[in-house]
C-alpha cells in the first residue's frame, strides 16, 4: 500500500530561501528496494550546490528532492530483498530524497546501523567517511606519512584527520584557532590558515617531520599553493574542491567534479569499516547543530557560511 511521505525540495534554482516542504507519494518498494522511516538526514554541500544554478539550472530537475544519506528503520521491503527486515536499523548513503519523513531505497545502498552509534552521527557518517578514505587511498596514506589536512576541522576535513592517524600518519591540519583544541585532541597538529601559514609549516613539520601528503578539503588558492609548494610529489596531493586548478597544477581531483576521479569502488568498499569504525569509538563523527525537516533552510544557511566545524544533521 502506498504511503505518503514529507520531502524537502528546491523549487527554484537560487540561495537556501527556495527551499519548501511538501508531501510526496511513495510507492511500494519494488524490485530489491526497502522503505525506510528516517530518523536523521545528513547535510552536505553538494546538496546546496545542486540548486545554486552554477552547475545546471534545467527547470526540467525542478522541484528538486535533496539528500544522499540517512539513518533509519526499515518499515517495508520488496520483492527479491536478502539481507533486511522491517524493524532493521540502517545508513542509507547515495540515496535520493533524504530529507524526508520516508524515502525508498536499493537495499544494496545501506549498512546496518551499530546499536551504540546514534542516529544523527550514522546519518553524517557515510558520504564525509567514505570521501575521506578516498582521498587516502588515491594518495597512497600510509605508516610514516606526515599529511597535511587543510580544513581539519570540516566535516570531511576531520575525518580524514582521524583516518590519516589510524592509517599510522602523523598529521597536520589547518583550522581556525578555535577548533585547535579538538585538532590536538585527535592526535593532529594544528595551524592557523591564512597570513603566515607556510611560517607555521615550517614551525609545525621540526614536530612532524616533511610533509609528504596533502588534501585539501576546501579549494581555496591558499590551499592548493601551500600543497604544492611544501609536497614533492603532486599525485600525492589531492582535492575535493579545487577542481578548476587541479589539471593545471597536475594534482589528483576527486570525487563529483570535472574531471575528478569519482572513486566508486573504493567508496563503496568503505561503508563496512567506517560503520565498525564509528561504532568501536574508534572514528568521532562530530555533530555540529541539529535542525528540524521544516528548518532545512536554516540548516543550509548556516552550511554556506563555512563555520559548522562537524556535521549539519535534519531530524524529521
Amino acid at each position: 500500500m502506498a504511503v505518503s511521505s514529507r520531502a524537502v525540495v528546491a523549487s527554484a534554482f537560487g540561495g537556501p530561501e527556495v527551499l519548501r516542504i511538501v508531501d510526496v507519494d511513495l510507492a511500494d518498494p519494488g524490485l530489491g528496494n526497502i522503505l525506510i522511516d528516517v530518523r536523521a538526514a545528513g547535510v552536505n554541500a553538494i546538496d546546496w550546490k545542486r540548486y545554486s544554478g552554477g552547475r545546471n539550472a534545467d527547470p526540467a530537475q525542478l522541484p528538486m528532492r535533496l539528500g544522499y544519506e540517512v539513518s533509519g528503520v526499515v518499515s517495508a521491503t520488496g520483492p527479491s530483498v536478502r539481507w533486511l527486515s522491517p524493524g532493521d536499523e540502517v545508513i542509507a548513503w547515495r540515496v535520493d530524497g533524504g530529507y524526508a519523513d520516508r524515502i525508498v531505497a536499493s537495499e544494496q545502498v545501506t549498512v546496518r546501523r551499530p546499536p551504540n552509534l546514534d542516529w544523527s552521527p550514522a546519518a553524517g557518517l557515510l558520504l564525509a567517511g567514505a570521501t575521506a578514505v578516498h582521498t587516502l587511498s588515491a594518495t597512497g596514506t600510509r605508516d610514516g606519512d606526515v599529511v597535511l589536512v587543510h580544513g581539519g576541522s570540516g566535516g570531511v576535513g576531520r575525518m580524514v584527520v582521524q583516518l590519516a592517524i589510524l592509517r599510522g600518519a602523523r598529521v597536520i591540519a589547518t583550522a581556525s584557532p578555535r577548533q585547535h583544541d579538538d585538532l590536538r585532541a585527535l592526535g593532529a597538529v594544528p595551524v592557523a590558515y591564512g597570513d603566515g601559514l607556510l611560517d607555521d609549516l615550517r614551525d609545525a613539520v621540526r614536530t612532524t617531520g616533511p610533509v609528504t601528503v596533502a588534501i585539501d578539503t576546501v579549494g581555496t588558492d591558499e590551499a592548493l599553493d601551500t600543497s604544492v609548494a611544501v609536497v614533492a610529489d603532486r599525485q600525492r596531493v589531492a582535492t575535493i574542491a579545487g577542481f578548476a586548478r587541479a589539471g593545471e597544477l597536475g594534482i589528483r581531483a576527486l570525487g563529483g567534479g570535472p574531471g575528478a576521479d569519482p572513486g566508486t569502488l573504493v567508496r563503496e568498499a568503505a561503508r563496512a569499516q567506517l560503520a565498525e569504525l564509528a561504532s568501536d569509538g574508534s572514528l568521532d563523527v562530530r555533530v555540529a547543530q541539529t535542525y528540524a525537516l521544516e528548518d532545512a533552510a536554516k540548516a543550509h544557511a548556516d552550511g554556506l557560511t563555512g563555520h559548522s566545524h562537524g556535521k549539519l544533521i535534519l531530524l524529521p
